[in-house]
């Protein structure tokens, strides 16, 4: 279906745990920032959202609260959230009057219920006919793999709150695992690291700090360390310590060997047929996760197949989603198959 000339244009939204990534028709990216909001606990007025906001975590008065509405790229806070995307909508539209088609993003792991949160937020935010995506197709066809083909085509993508790994073939997913560890639960890692180790207490902006500077997921050629400040535990009193390079991987081998593990899964349901294909084609990476130094060659050695970062890792899924707006009904049409196809999926499980 064609939208009039001079109509309301369509909408992608990439609504990350991390970030909200809006793609407008016709434009490209025109909104990135953090999905972070400032409210007063009283009113519920929303003081900042996005990168004002942000600055705001853990320097607010009590009587207002910076948060993060979306957990594990699901929603936590639903009026929060609601809030956060029409304050988005408005940057992109202005008139209140104005209700864009929109493509939306989600995890392939969610369930029913946190489907139709997502749907139910989007259209109380003012969006008109939502359809869903999911991340890692997305996040390939923003990227232009050749996933129409017949051959296989392996995206991984780790995100603020999820890590997806899909395999794809003939524009479908043949098998994924979605995973509910991603970027934030690096900075968790690092924080209790602190704690553990050398008892302090560090806010998430120092400890995602300290992973972009010094963090790693194979020994750096020439390690080193930094000083963090933070509060100590026992006395009270603002304390600072230097944290080297190879304490914050060991922090990071946790997770990253989680995400490794659902790599292995998702090779090991692969049809034999598909996963000669990746042999050649090896695995590419998507998302703010995987640019942690020397995740890629984790990947590699841990699989024995090349992993490469894809051109965009940051924006490609809102890129695609924004992509498949060019057939807007075929991803609703696909929006109800996917969700017969999770539930086929846990008959077989159970």
């Amino acid at each position: 279906m064609t939208r009039l000339l001079g109509s309301t244009p369509d909408l992608a939204i990439d609504l990350g745990t991390a970030n909200t990534v809006i793609y407008v028709r016709g434009q490209g990216v025109v909104v990135s920032e953090p999905s972070v909001v400032a409210v007063d606990q009283a009113s519920g007025d929303v003081h900042a959202v996005g990168e004002e906001a942000k600055h705001m975590i853990g320097r607010t008065p009590a009587s207002i609260s910076a948060v993060r509405p979306l957990r594990h790229g699901v929603i936590a806070d639903f009026e929060v959230t609601e809030q956060m995307l029409r304050h988005f909508l408005r940057r992109v539209h202005r008139s209140r009057f104005a209700h864009p088609r929109l493509v939306l993003c989600a995890p392939s792991g969610i369930t029913d219920v946190e489907r139709r949160a997502l749907v139910e937020a989007s259209g109380a935010a003012g969006a008109g006919p939502v359809a869903l995506i999911e991340e890692p197709l997305a996040a390939a066809i923003g990227s232009a793999l050749p996933i129409a083909e017949p051959g296989a085509t392996m995206i991984v993508d780790v995100g603020g709150g999820t890590s997806e790994v899909a395999v794809i073939s003939l524009g479908g997913i043949v098998c994924s695992e979605s995973l509910r560890i991603g970027g934030y639960d690096f900075d968790e890692a690092i924080g209790e690291h602190l704690r553990v180790a050398h008892g302090i207490t560090a806010g998430t902006e120092a400890a995602e700090r300290l992973k972009i500077a010094i963090g790693s997921a194979c020994p750096l050629e020439e390690e080193t360390s930094i000083e963090v400040r933070g509060r100590h535990l026992e006395s009270g009193l603002p304390a600072a310590v230097r944290v080297s390079s190879q304490e914050v991987r060991a922090a990071l081998a946790a997770p990253l060997a989680s995400i490794v593990q659902a790599i292995k899964s998702t090779l090991e349901i692969t049809p034999p047929e598909l996963a000669g294909d990746l042999t050649t084609r090896g695995i590419h990476l998507a998302g703010g996760g995987s640019l942690l130094r020397g995740f890629g060659e984790l990947v590699t050695a841990e699989t024995g197949m090349d992993a490469a970062l894809v051109a965009e890792p940051l924006t490609c899924v809102a890129a695609g989603a924004g992509e498949s707006l060019e057939d807007f009904e075929t991803v609703l049409r696909a929006t109800r198959s996917w969700r017969t196809r999770q539930r086929d999926s846990l008959r077989r499980a159970r």
